[in-house]
């Protein structure tokens, strides 16, 4: 069985003034059917795909050869070491973390049972609090520890301090030849991760082995790039991953807009956006498993739709597009993300979704099978005899009358059970819906350039070498201000 999504409460049959009508579809259509052409182009031409980003959508389809390479080495991995340190950031972190909740089973880490002879996974090198590297560091045995690292530059602040902690650690207890205890996953041409990793080979070919960032990837798109050796020590089926990932992408490339789930998903909600004023996104699985994959869907919609500027595409004389910020045109939307999960938020967030301010569009995902469950025991209560998931599903179709009854738009993903199969369907699903929707915005939904501002705020600071001279000029000419009298 697959995915199924149903947006019966995303119209105005269902929720009144504050849902899509037909005239609303209609009038949006010409412009929804250029841009799944446009799209469409895009994804067929192998060169545009790399020069502007969307490579991501033919990863499922990655070289056999290679995804053995990468299965061969995570259980090389797994048999070897106790515990993995993934180091990384953004898509780098939130993928991973993503995906081990939901195919691994709670309690992974603290269970031998569990991990079926797999080592401990923990992520750091995503912040840059003091407190949870050193406390992981001062509780695990180096000797008994594999590093991961992930970058593409190698120059992203949290996660280069925390590979020189890292490797400072692993020196100590290993020796010279604690390079051969460290993996990068990065860009296989350029940046000081990638010479770094040159260098150590040169020395011992052994140290810093390295697997590519593939070519018009971007971070919150590559879960099936850099992801992929993650799966590999934990024991995920990669292929099924990948048929889970090629059955969406079958149906999320048909040409048909009201045959295709992700064109439609991203349809309806800019429809809402645009005529409905709702700005806010919340997605709500009701399964604990999922929550990380909702925050996960946080980075990839905010990242993506958040952006100052919309794009004005130059194509050259042999059909070449190049796309740039539009700087006459100020867009400065995006829909907000809000991560939530079900049946905890209930009791949260839920007030505020059912009567507060109706600016928000609740996309639910139901699971129909869990991997275990629960009966409840007893005769003389209205719980005996139920079981947990039973329950679960219950309570989301309960939120989602308690919101279509107060006109609240809503909508759900149907979930089979959460597999490999069906979490590779999952996020490549959201993948095309969120490319789906810049092209609506007609913005460039691959690139992030307002995450460099605190970048280079930090690197002005540290006195990093080589800083453009506007941006140190614009940092200058306006520091951050602060009164004594606004601070209590």
């Amino acid at each position: 069985m697959s995915l199924k999504f149903d947006f019966n409460n995303l119209f105005s049959s269902s929720v009144g003034e504050h849902g899509v009508s037909q005239e609303d579809i209609n009038e949006i259509l010409p412009e929804a059917q250029k841009a799944a052409s446009h799209l469409k182009k895009i994804i067929s031409n192998p060169k545009a795909r790399v020069k502007l980003n969307l490579e991501w959508a033919k990863l499922p389809e990655q070289d056999r050869a290679d995804i053995e390479q990468i299965q061969k080495t995570g259980c090389e991995i797994s048999k070897k070491y106790e515990n993995v340190i993934f180091l990384g950031i953004g898509g780098s972190y939130l993928g991973l973390k993503a995906a081990q909740d939901a195919l691994c089973l709670p309690y992974y880490n603290e269970f031998k049972s569990l991990r079926k002879k797999s080592p401990r996974i923990y992520f750091e090198g995503n912040n840059l609090d003091p407190d949870t590297l050193k406390t992981l560091l001062k509780n695990i045995n180096p000797k008994k520890t594999f590093v991961v690292v992930i970058s593409k530059s190698g120059e992203t602040t949290e996660t280069k301090a925390a590979l020189m902690i890292v490797e400072t650690w692993l020196k100590a207890a290993i020796g010279v030849k604690y390079g051969r205890r460290i993996l990068a996953i990065t860009d296989p041409q350029a940046g000081s991760l990638h010479k770094r990793v040159v260098a150590e080979q040169k020395k011992d070919p052994l140290a810093f082995r390295s697997f590519p960032l593939l070519k018009g990837v971007g971070g919150r798109f590559s879960e099936f790039n850099m992801g992929l050796l993650h799966l590999a020590i934990i024991g995920v089926n990669i292929n099924e991953l990948f048929c889970g990932a090629k059955e969406m992408s079958a149906r999320c490339t048909r040409d048909d807009i009201f045959k295709n789930p992700a064109y439609m998903y991203a349809l309806l909600h800019v429809i809402l956006y645009r005529k409905k004023a709702k700005s806010l996104a919340v997605l709500m699985p009701f399964s604990q498993s999922l929550k990380s994959t909702a925050d996960w869907y946080v980075q990839l919609l905010a990242e993506s739709l958040g952006k100052k500027y919309h794009r004005n595409i130059l194509v050259s004389a042999d059909g070449d597009e190049e796309w740039l910020n539009d700087w006459d045109k100020i867009f400065a939307k995006g829909r907000t993300p809000i991560s939530a999960a079900g049946t905890n938020d209930l009791h949260s967030i839920q007030q505020n979704n059912v009567e507060g301010e109706n600016n928000k569009v609740v996309t639910f995902i139901r699971v129909e099978n869990f991997k275990t469950d629960l009966k409840i025991p007893g005769k003389n209560d209205l719980l005996s005899g139920k079981s947990f998931s039973q329950l679960m599903r219950l309570a989301q179709e309960a939120t989602e009358w308690a919101l279509a009854g107060e006109n609240r738009p809503n909508c759900t993903i149907i979930m089979p059970e959460i597999s490999a199969f069906n979490w590779g369907a999952l996020l490549f699903f959201f993948e095309m819906a969120t490319a789906f929707e810049g092209e609506l915005q007609n913005i460039n939904a691959f690139d992030q350039p307002g995450v460099e501002g605190y970048k280079n705020y930090m690197y002005y600071k540290l006195g990093k070498p080589g800083l453009a001279k506007e941006i140190a000029s614009e940092i200058e000419n306006s520091p951050l201000v602060k009164k004594a009298e606004y601070i209590y």
